[in-house]
């Protein structure tokens, strides 16, 4: 760690809560900063154009939980179960190291400057960008959590097995109506999805021994070839027919009974979401603009905890005696 690390860290080691986000808040601490991450952003979509998409989760699976914060990156320490390893995360929020990557690249630009909440956000507008999405303004100035906590994500974040009414109830409490909760489901237009997630789809729906019969017949054969009783249920399969491609595509599969995830084809089935799958399965420029507006809502959610910014990611900056001490 520099000096200069060191004397940034005490002159922004006082502690802010409930931050007034804006556009362009770092043109003039960090004026380059959204360049680098697109720029970061683009070279890991060229080294496996998954990785975009699983970046793009972290806001959803960082920000219900506490606040966008960035607590989600945090790694386990021997006093703090962090959000990895919560029941919707294990085995499925991937691409830390994109994360990492961004912030080191940001560092040597900028030390101590930005947040690694504002990097999610960031990165995230810039996943759908970048594959064929909508671009939008993002509010940035968000401080990084000085905690984790599995149980919270545990608590609120829902399982492949949702409904469109657990959903809608979920979204309400963070004051996000049935639309921006539709629209943000199109998240989904890219990356995959595991196995395990579709299981009882495919062979217990609703514990009666058969599938869910709103599946496609054709579609429904092709999921039983990628995931057989008995297999590998971390094998994953495409949320979408254009998996690298940020349309409207999701939507139309749900209309055709091809929704990959149980919380997806829900959508459809419901009365109180079916208008809206279909109207942005019609109109793709409605479902962009519905989609950005949802994320800036998404965005502005924050707990109003003591933050920070951290120089790792992973792990929160540590004093002692008022000396940062550097893992």
């Amino acid at each position: 760690m520099s000096l200069l690390h060191l004397i940034l860290y005490l002159l922004l080691s006082t502690v802010v809560t409930g931050e007034f986000l804006r556009p362009r808040f770092y043109s003039e601490t960090c004026p380059e900063a959204e360049s680098i991450v697109r720029k970061e952003m683009k070279k890991a979509m060229i080294r496996e154009a998954r990785s975009v998409a699983s970046v793009m989760r972290l806001q959803f699976h960082d920000c219900f939980v506490n606040g966008c914060d960035a607590s989600v990156l945090l790694d386990d320490t021997p006093n703090m179960l962090g959000e990895k390893l919560s029941l919707s995360n294990i085995n499925s929020l991937r691409s830390f190291e994109v994360v990492d990557d961004i912030k080191e690249a940001l560092e040597k630009a900028c030390p101590a400057t930005v947040s690694c909440a504002d990097i999610v956000i960031m990165a995230s507008r810039d996943a759908v960008a970048l594959t064929g999405g909508p671009d939008w303004e993002v509010k940035l100035g968000r401080k990084d959590s000085l905690t984790a906590s599995q149980k919270d994500s545990d608590d609120i974040m829902p399982s492949p097995r949702a409904n469109a009414t657990f959903l809608i109830d979920l979204f309400k409490r963070f004051d996000l109506s049935v639309k921006d909760m539709v629209a943000l489901s199109g998240s989904h237009s890219i990356g995959q999805g595991r196995c395990f997630s579709i299981m009882f789809r495919l062979y217990n729906q609703s514990g009666s021994g058969k599938p869910d019969p709103v599946l496609e017949p054709v579609y429904k054969k092709k999921l039983n070839k990628l995931c057989p009783l008995g297999g590998d249920e971390n094998v994953t399969g495409d949320l979408d027919a254009t998996p690298h491609v940020f349309d409207n595509q999701y939507f139309k599969d749900l209309v055709s009974g091809r929704g990959f995830l149980n919380s997806d084809q829900t959508l459809y089935t419901s009365r109180e979401t079916r208008e809206y799958v279909k109207r942005f399965s019609e109109d793709q420029g409605e479902f962009f603009r519905a989609f950005a507006e949802g994320m800036v809502k998404l965005g502005d959610l924050q707990s109003g905890r003591p933050g920070e910014i951290r120089f790792n990611c992973r792990v929160v900056n540590r004093m002692h005696n008022g000396v940062l001490l550097v893992s």
